[in-house]
């Protein structure tokens, strides 16, 4: 399987990268195409000595012809591109790297995936951080920043896997079937990907499709579209319930229960908010089916302070606190991120144009003094703001945002970028957003409002 095969790989970035390096090293002939021409060039000389042909800047008509056995496609790319399109009338098989790595992954493995709107990344580094403090081989891969294909070289009989996996991944998978899947919760997302929130939530539900009785399914039992659209899966199911007392994982007395043995004391996990208390008890729940200790699982929560990108703290400046939430895509998170503080929010919002609604973020805008947006979609968040009647500053740069947003706010204000957009308009990722917004952080002098 995947040898001496011609394979065409549309879009590079890391998937695109390791997939290509991975293939080339196994025999096969492979066409590499971005339209991006701004590559790493240490990358593009390692593949092009592995023999990949590299087309950059431009997706030519004949380049895609039926002598191709599989088109790789990279997650972020559009269902409806030309290629993806003409690859299926050509009978050319279209999966991603996540779909053609699990092909490859040796069968002696356990393999969890987690997926969900919001906390994916979060459920997953807590899994991944309470299987390795109990002493169990263990891998952090997928939509996380690290392609599963980059771990199949190192994977070793009786590993675990822990990976999340993105809408943009499971469009394209076929045979994947981990052993132990969770889903966070459900709301609408990524419609500019996937066109509708049924077929959103049709692609989430994939992540259970190729599960049998022997497998596992933790599901968030309080949120109805999660309940809906896994009503007919064939795994054996697990809840957890931020709300009520249930046959699985729950919270009690102010402590999160595992059926009816207490776990932790809410008062001993680092993590705040109910968002994150439904983390970890699906975090819980996977850690349990594996056999993990509960002395490893209070020693994560007691320690573990967040994930990169997600609500982070970043540091105080001049008695600002700054947090970096570049990972809230979409309004569902940005809801999150507002409901965690109670003290006056500078928010910054902004990024690619997706047709999001703002105004669903109205009733969480409480604490909100100023908006500062920036990006391809400033003009309707200048709008919306100016509807709350909240102060806007329009900016086309973050860089720019975080100067306004700085000189503009007070001792004791909350400096929050949480976008409720994606990066692509300005950013390869999200990632790459966060750093830069806590690299002007850092850039930052106290002295000018001190007096303030």
């Amino acid at each position: 399987m995947f040898e001496k095969e011609k394979i065409f790989i549309l879009g590079m970035a890391r998937s695109g990268y390791e997939a290509s390096k991975l293939l080339a090293k196994r025999g096969n002939q492979i066409v590499l195409n971005d339209l991006q021409t701004e590559q790493d060039l240490e990358k593009i000389k390692e593949l092009k000595d592995l023999g990949v042909e590299i087309i950059l800047g431009s997706h030519p008509d004949d380049l895609l012809d039926d002598t191709f056995k599989y088109l790789i496609k990279n997650p972020g790319i559009p269902i409806d591109h030309k290629y993806v399109l003409k690859a299926k009338e050509l009978g050319i098989e279209v999966i991603n790297e996540v779909e053609m790595a699990y092909r490859l992954m040796p069968k002696d493995v356990t393999l969890i995936a987690i997926t969900g709107t919001n906390g994916k990344t979060t459920t997953t580094s807590l899994i991944y951080e309470m299987i390795k403090e109990s002493g169990k081989r263990v891998h952090l891969t997928g939509n996380i920043g690290y392609p599963l294909c980059s771990f199949l070289e190192k994977i070793q009989k009786d590993d675990i896997v822990v990976m999340e996996i993105s809408c943009q991944q499971l469009e394209n998978v076929k045979e994947f079937k981990p052993h132990i899947a969770v889903m966070t919760n459900l709301s609408e997302a990524h419609i500019d990907f996937l066109k509708s929130y049924d077929n959103y939530k049709r692609v989430k539900v994939k992540i259970f499709q190729n599960q049998t009785k022997d497998d596992i399914a933790v599901l968030n039992i309080e949120n109805d579209d999660v309940i809906n659209v896994t009503k007919d899966v064939k795994s054996t199911v697990k809840y957890f319930s931020s709300k009520n007392i249930i046959n699985g994982c729950y919270i009690k007395d102010d402590a999160i229960f595992y059926y009816d043995e207490e776990i932790i004391k809410l008062n001993d996990i680092k993590l705040v908010g109910m968002h994150n208390y439904e983390n970890i008890m699906a975090s819980i729940m996977v850690a349990k089916e594996l056999g993990i200790d509960n002395s490893s699982i209070v020693k994560v929560l007691q320690d573990f302070i967040g994930v990169e990108h997600r609500l982070e703290y970043v540091k105080e400046v001049a008695g600002r606190i700054f947090y970096n939430d570049s990972k809230a895509t979409n309004i569902k998170s940005t809801q999150i991120a507002l409901s965690s503080f109670d003290k006056p929010i500078i928010l910054l919002l902004g990024g690619m144009e997706r047709g999001q609604d703002f105004y669903l973020l109205k009733d969480y805008m409480l604490h909100v003094k100023m908006v500062v947006c920036y990006g391809e979609n400033k003009a309707r968040i200048e709008k919306f703001a100016n509807d709350l009647m909240i102060e806007v500053i329009v900016t086309d740069t973050l860089r720019e945002a975080v100067d306004e947003a700085y000189r503009n706010s007070e001792k004791g204000d909350i400096i929050l970028l949480s976008p409720a957009s994606a990066s692509w308009d300005q950013y390869k990722c999200f990632e790459d957003r966060g750093c830069e917004y806590k690299e002007c952080i850092n850039k930052l002098g106290g002295e000018n409002n001190e007096n303030k």
